[in-house]
């Protein structure tokens, strides 16, 4: 592969733009404990402290959104009061709207967090949906969509919800002419493989373990190579999922950075040298700073040295601590074009 290797992103604060709207279609309290020490499993310990947050995937891509200036609709399948309300007091910017009439408990998932940042998440199943509480939902994030920049679809799929609900809302949102982003795994990142490319959409984001579900791939094979620099064969499975319908395929890496793939080329980028806190809402961060790139302006690479720098950001911080424009790593990205 030839390379063009160029600097690219910085920590500016983007200037206001077009709507985001996101989806969480299983929203969680985030109870995060922190340890003085190491976890010991079976023996009794006392937290540092504990921290409670209205989050999920989606709920987490807003609050970067509306943190970084652009505004945030946060659409979330039930109505809670008292989840709202936490939400609003995180970030009084993104608009929560919950589906009509729909009442449910959301949630409670619970990280724990050692002082080396190793973090171990326990995750409840959250509240069965029931066809009309789908069918309100639906229409609650199209209705939001209408003139947004994008939208995205973020997060495990609550008990009740078909498998390919995120294919099928795809395919709602198309003719709105918003850009779509699924961020989902399991079951419901595979069935929204299945329903392409009559539910194509723009923005897809997996780890080496997703890339591995969705192309047959080995993910510790993706992770040495990456470690090594060689990203020929991350590049290639990516670029059947391009070619199957979605316009970006963005692979995170961890500390090895990120790829890009979309009909432009392919774009290695760098991570950033940071202490590893939490990566926690890591993975919402890099989506956001790809959509926080794109509606701003920015070309590919530069989206995707904004994904890069806002998933390392969150990874600096502590707990389910998610990064402001002030977070973000001091410097720039280094972005790689890469050539076949």
């Amino acid at each position: 592969m030839d390379l063009n290797v160029q600097e690219r992103g910085g920590g500016q604060r983007p200037p206001s733009a077009r709507r985001v709207v996101t989806f969480t279609a299983n929203p969680s309290i985030d109870k995060t404990v922190a340890l003085g020490g190491p976890l010991a499993r079976g023996e009794v310990q006392r937290a540092v402290s504990v921290t409670e947050q209205a989050a999920g995937k989606g709920v987490n891509v807003a609050r970067v959104v509306a943190e970084a200036g652009v505004e945030a609709t946060a659409v979330l399948p039930f109505d809670d009061t008292a989840y709202r309300a936490m939400l609003d007091a995180a970030v009084p910017t993104a608009m929560a709207v919950d589906a009509p009439g729909v009442r449910h408990r959301p949630r409670t998932n619970t990280t724990i967090t050692e002082p080396g940042g190793t973090t171990t998440k326990v995750n409840e199943p959250g509240p069965t949906l029931s066809a009309s509480d789908l069918d309100a939902a639906t229409a609650q994030v199209v209705a939001a969509a209408a003139g947004a920049a994008w939208v995205a679809l973020s997060g495990s799929l609550p008990p009740g919800a078909p498998d390919d609900w995120y294919a099928q809302l795809a395919a709602a949102l198309r003719p709105l002419g918003a850009k779509v982003a699924i961020d989902t795994s399991d079951a419901a990142l595979d069935a929204v493989l299945a329903a392409l490319p009559a539910s194509a959409f723009d923005l897809v984001k997996p780890n080496s373990d997703e890339l591995a579900q969705l192309t047959g791939g080995d993910a510790a094979a993706f992770e040495a190579a990456a470690a090594a620099g060689d990203l020929a064969d991350i590049v290639a499975a990516a670029k059947r999922l391009h070619e199957r319908g979605i316009t970006h395929v963005l692979v995170t890496l961890g500390g090895s950075g990120a790829v890009l793939v979309n009909a432009a080329g392919a774009w290695h980028a760098a991570a950033p040298a940071i202490r590893v806190a939490s990566t926690v809402g890591a993975g919402d961060s890099s989506v956001a700073g790809f959509i926080l790139g794109d509606v701003t302006g920015l070309d590919p690479a530069d989206c995707l040295a904004q994904a890069v720098a806002h998933g390392s950001a969150a990874a600096s911080l502590p707990g389910t601590t998610l990064p402001t424009p002030d977070d973000l790593p001091p410097g720039r990205v280094v972005v790689t074009h890469l050539t076949a």
